[in-house]
């Protein structure tokens, strides 16, 4: 499968185009730059891990996209304490980013499986 056909890819790409949307008009520029890179960071982690050729391989850079997400999700409650992502924006972002790390986690748990029947074959 293409990683564009995954569901989780597809939709962590519109959280980051969501993050820059959100953030366009941010002057805090140190802010804006370590949202955005954390949020570009799960769809790009999940493509190069999709790109790998193993499962051991496409398995640590799911477990980077998973990092990212929670460290996406710890920005934007930090964001929305300083008052510099809308409340309501934001814990909706916080809720799908969460909701994007539980599939990186199915799909972490279904790939380990498929690498350990590839083992015992």
């Amino acid at each position: 499968m293409k990683f564009e056909q995954l569901t989780v890819w597809q939709r962590a790409s519109k959280l980051t185009c969501d993050a820059y949307a959100v953030l366009a008009n941010c002057k805090d520029f140190g802010f804006k730059d370590q949202i955005t890179r954390s949020a570009l960071s799960i769809p790009s982690n999940i493509a190069e891990g999709e790109e790998r050729e193993t499962h051991k391989e496409s398995i640590r850079f799911l477990y980077y996209a998973k990092g990212s997400a929670g460290e996406l999700v710890t920005q934007l409650y930090i964001g929305i304490k300083l008052k510099l992502i809308e409340p309501t924006i934001g814990l909706a972002m916080v809720k799908e980013t969460k909701e994007l790390a539980a599939m990186l986690a199915k799909l972490i748990k279904i790939r380990k499986q498929s690498r350990d029947k590839e083992v015992l074959i």
